[in-house]
């Protein structure tokens, strides 16, 4: 069995989100393969080096009681691109602008 220091070194995805609600601004940090290792902080950089800290007692935590930490999602299989569909009337706008801008359209995506 693979002990903390491996589990550690093991590049697991982050994600970090800004949070404004009633108790102010903050950030939320989790780490996706590690089901409700989750912590906040006012700033990234405290959230990145709580998210240390969590790891290590939620994996200490799972290693004490004989349960199995997942390991990182593997993307080697994942190519990077994907198929979109648009309406044609869509797809001649955005190469339109795409054009005027002097951008290849397909290195622009559009997300709102």
């Amino acid at each position: 069995m693979a002990n903390l220091e491996y589990y550690m070194s093991l590049p697991y995805t982050t994600i970090i989100e800004p949070v404004t609600d009633e108790s102010g601004s903050y950030y939320v940090g989790r780490i996706i393969e590690l089901d409700g290792c989750m912590t906040d902080g006012e700033t990234k950089v405290e959230v990145i080096t709580n998210l240390q800290e969590a790891m290590q007692g939620w994996i200490e935590t799972k290693l004490a009681n004989g349960f199995e930490v997942p390991e990182p999602v593997q993307t080697s299989g994942s190519s990077g691109k994907f198929t979109l569909r648009l309406p044609k009337s869509l797809h001649q706008r955005l190469a339109t602008a795409a054009k005027k801008r002097l951008f290849p359209l397909t290195s622009t995506l559009f997300i709102s």
